[in-house]
């Protein structure tokens, strides 16, 4: 199987923010890109869950939980809704649970760690920020590319053909 990320890290050196190596892949789909959708929310994954529920075909959506670690930002359920809907993938810089259910699911899922506890419902976060994750700024609009090897960020599509990769 292709490392895609080193491919693109050779191929387009002058495109890529790469994150900071912190995230750890948990879904069934190691690798996965596609349009931002960017969600700032801390401790409370009230909009995880409606954009889980959205129409995702082609959008991976960066959760900046702010880096915590006290609580889950996803689990089976909404990532199961995700992959129902298209998304394909989830990037959370915070945890998530339920993780041997998540590693079944179709989807794409980076996360810092695993915890067991969910987070408060109170309907807070920002869709559609500017957030900072790993030293690398990330607007909605813009394209995550993301595998074992780590995350990168670039502000326009790449040519993955020409890479040899195929949808």
């Amino acid at each position: 199987m292709l490392d895609l990320l080193p491919e693109i890290c050779d191929q387009y050196p002058e495109h890529v923010k790469i994150i900071k190596p912190m995230f750890q892949s948990y879904g069934a789909i190691e690798t996965f890109y596609g349009e931002v959708v960017t969600l700032k929310a801390f401790e409370d994954n009230s909009k995880v869950r409606e954009l889980a529920a959205s129409d995702g075909r082609g959008k991976v959506l960066v959760v900046d939980g702010g880096g915590s670690l006290n609580r889950a930002m996803l689990g089976d359920m909404l990532a199961e809704k995700a992959a129902k809907n298209g998304w394909r993938g989830i990037i959370i810089n915070g945890c998530i649970r339920d993780v041997n259910a998540i590693a079944q699911i179709k989807l794409g899922v980076q996360a810092l760690a695993a915890h067991p506890l969910k987070t408060d419902k109170r309907g807070l976060g920002d869709i559609g920020v500017a957030i900072h994750i790993g030293g690398v700024d990330i607007d909605a609009g813009d394209y995550i590319y993301a595998d074992k090897n780590g995350v990168l960020v670039t502000k326009t599509p790449l040519d993955l053909a020409a890479l040899g990769w195929l949808d």
